[in-house]
């Protein structure tokens, strides 16, 4: 009992000096609240729909997947519709954002939307106002090629409407305008390729009429397929006939569907760039033989006409011979009558 006392004094000068230290943790948040934000912190926008759940729970059941994110801004006072293409490869998630600033009333705004300008019945699209803007928002996921098409956020108010389109589909093959010309008993290499994809793989058709025929790769003294890289394939043609000629189609196979792209071919005979000059050569020709016939014809003519002359020349002069034997005659008598006298 003797050791209270003194524990006593202790305590009495430990609450008469200085106050108490607050605890680590209470420091911690005094020094968080009391630092400014930055101006990265303050011109960052936070997302309208952060605490808006996800009402299909489509990213929990294809975590999977990858998730794609777009938006579009519209502008208030323009009639013209936005679209926004974009192209996948694979199943993924996809959120799509509308944001319509205007400075009426956005509550009178009859938000929609649309898969190929089908309206959208069920109701799992999110509409959210802050300030002057409007969001909304549409979640899905692309399995297949059903998915893939247009989508769109129609915004409506007495008549008038602000849409924004997204159109989705696979990667497309460039096309090639100029045909493939080579000739028979060669061989040559058409070659596609699909930039910035990988697609899973190829296949090679060719037109016969309205339908493709695939090519047949058991064929090796005739096609042969190949490719360095994912995102291009060849087919070599070999021994080449005139009935090779035609179009020829390849296909990249994605996950969420194929996309094609023709290459014309021209097969031509070694006769065929001789073609135009045996042509000329043979209208010079026609045109040579038709003048010399002419000259021919003219200078057959001018002989004739020349003989003609000849001809009347000489009567012309027996003519007047004659009648100068007879002119003379009378003058003979009459010189010798009067010789007589």
């Amino acid at each position: 009992m003797s050791a209270l006392p003194g524990l006593r004094l202790r305590l009495r000068l430990r609450l008469r000096g200085a106050p108490a230290r607050p605890p680590p943790a209470l420091l911690l948040l005094c020094v968080l609240i009391s630092v400014p934000a930055t101006e990265a912190d303050e011109l960052t926008p936070v997302s309208p729909f952060t605490s808006l759940p996800d009402r299909e729970g489509t990213t929990a059941k294809y975590s999977n997947f990858s998730l794609e994110s777009h938006n579009i801004s519209l502008i208030e006072h323009s009639s013209l519709p936005v679209e926004k293409n974009i192209t996948l490869e694979k199943p993924s998630n996809i959120i799509l954002t509308c944001q319509f600033t205007s400075s009426g009333n956005l509550n009178s705004l009859e938000v929609m939307w649309k898969k190929d300008d089908e309206l959208i019945k069920e109701n799992n699209y999110l509409v959210n106002i802050t300030g002057y803007i409007l969001y909304t928002q549409y979640t899905f996921t692309t399995i297949n090629s059903t998915q893939l098409g247009s989508y769109s956020c129609s915004l409506q108010e007495k008549g008038k409407e602000q849409r924004g389109t997204f159109n989705f589909k696979v990667p497309q093959l460039p096309v090639k305008e100029k045909a493939l010309i080579t000739y028979v008993g060669d061989s040559t290499v058409l070659k596609c390729v699909c930039h910035g994809c990988s697609p899973l793989n190829w296949t090679w058709y060719r037109s016969n009429g309205s339908v493709e025929v695939p090519i047949d790769v058991q064929r090796i003294d005739k096609y042969m397929i190949s490719g360095a890289h994912a995102n291009e394939t060849k087919l070599r043609l070999m021994q080449l006939a005139e009935e090779d000629q035609g179009t020829y189609w390849c296909h990249a196979n994605f996950q969420l569907g194929e996309s094609q792209a023709p290459v014309q071919v021209v097969v031509l005979t070694y006769l065929t760039p001789l073609k135009p000059f045996l042509a000329i050569a043979a209208e010079v020709l026609l045109l040579v033989t038709v003048i010399l016939s002419c000259e021919a014809y003219t200078q057959k003519k001018q002989k004739c006409s020349d003989h003609g002359k000849e001809f009347e020349q000489s009567e012309q002069l027996k003519t007047d011979d004659s009648n100068g034997i007879e002119s003379n005659a009378p003058r003979l008598r009459k010189n010798e009558s009067v010789t007589s006298e």
